[in-house]
């Protein structure tokens, strides 16, 4: 399948689903897909991901993964006023890279693509880029600040895990490119390679904990995953903001992409979202099937022992790490924008 047959079922989607809202607003594609040609390849461990504008300041809860036409989408809500000025799109390292290209899908009121003009035309301006990585920064302390040490130990996990894959997104807002959730980690070390720093990248496997874990070790780990996501999928009942990510449908991104990144070679990079989707597995069990919560959870224990942690105290510890190294990332981060021909002042 090719991106082109992607674009197309979620373009239907939008025009059977979303436009028949009163506060429907626009629609636009956002995540790995922005900037690809329409005949470049889609992969099944890949999903479309479709932005919907709603004049509503409370969006409901995203639809999330589903499918359409045989195509695997990614539908979230975003409310108008995220997008009321082209400024505070352009300093939103989130925001700002759909827009870079016209990627929208449908704009009855025309301001997507009066948005994208503007966008498009500053983007790549330095500044812009400074205040976006600096937007991401911000974001890794705001999120390591909000660990809190009362949670159940699979919430303090992802308390630390997300924030501290961040540093990625600093990175690669620097680089002029997409700060991808699933595939952080391999982006950001083509993009410190590409800009002659490929010497930086252990420095984030070092603050994530698997630098020194092997190809088997994290197999065994997948496989373990794989028992509690099936087990998890099929009890889930309470509705979560990422619960369709823990779906049959979503088992061949979760479980089948993890299985691809370990079998060329990237299976540290596998690690990330192995343990976010274990994590995210825990927090529905444990609503939902708390016997299944309690006997699946040392695997989970075992593959974050493996990253060196074992208790709240490892995670603080972590965390603190993360904030110490913050000035050496944004140093890395001054050299890629130094070194980068598509930024300008």
């Amino acid at each position: 399948m090719n991106v082109g047959r992607g674009r197309s079922a979620a373009s239907a989607w939008v025009e059977r689903y979303a436009r028949p809202d009163a506060g429907f607003r626009g629609a636009y594609f956002s995540g790995s897909t922005v900037g690809l040609p329409d005949g470049a390849e889609l992969a099944p461990s890949s999903d479309v991901d479709v932005v919907v504008v709603t004049a509503a300041d409370d969006p409901p809860a995203k639809p999330g993964k589903l499918r359409h036409h045989g195509v695997l989408l990614e539908v979230s809500y975003l409310p108008w006023s995220l997008l009321a000025t082209a400024d505070g799109v352009l300093g939103s390292y989130h925001l700002a890279g759909s827009f870079r290209t016209d990627t929208v899908i449908d704009d009855p009121t025309g301001h997507l693509r009066a948005l994208h003009a503007d966008i498009a035309a500053r983007f790549a301006a330095l500044p812009w880029v400074r205040r976006r990585c600096e937007d991401a920064r911000r974001r890794i302390e705001t999120g390591l600040a909000a660990l809190d040490p009362a949670a159940p130990f699979h919430q303090q996990v992802t308390s630390w895990l997300f924030p501290t894959g961040v540093t990625t997104h600093v990175l690669l807002a620097a680089a002029l490119r997409n700060p991808t959730v699933r595939l952080r980690y391999p982006a950001a070390r083509a993009a410190l390679a590409d800009h002659g720093l490929p010497g930086r990248y252990p420095e984030l496997l070092d603050l994530l904990g698997c630098r020194q874990l092997t190809a088997e070790r994290v197999r065994h780990h997948l496989a373990a995953l794989a028992e509690t996501f099936d087990a998890t999928a099929a009890a889930a009942r309470t509705p979560f903001f990422f619960s369709s990510d823990i779906t049959a449908a979503a088992r061949p991104i979760a479980i089948d992409g993890s299985r691809d990144l370990i079998d060329r070679g990237d299976h540290r990079e596998a690690v990330f979202w192995i343990i976010a989707t274990f994590a995210r597995c825990h927090t529905i069990l444990a609503a939902d099937a708390p016997g299944l919560h309690r006997a699946l959870s040392p695997a989970f224990r075992a593959a974050v022992a493996d990253l060196g942690i074992t208790s709240t105290a490892d995670l603080l510890a972590g965390a603190q790490r993360t904030l110490r190294f913050l000035p050496r990332l944004w140093g890395t981060a001054e050299d890629v924008m130094a070194a980068n021909p598509g930024i300008h002042a």
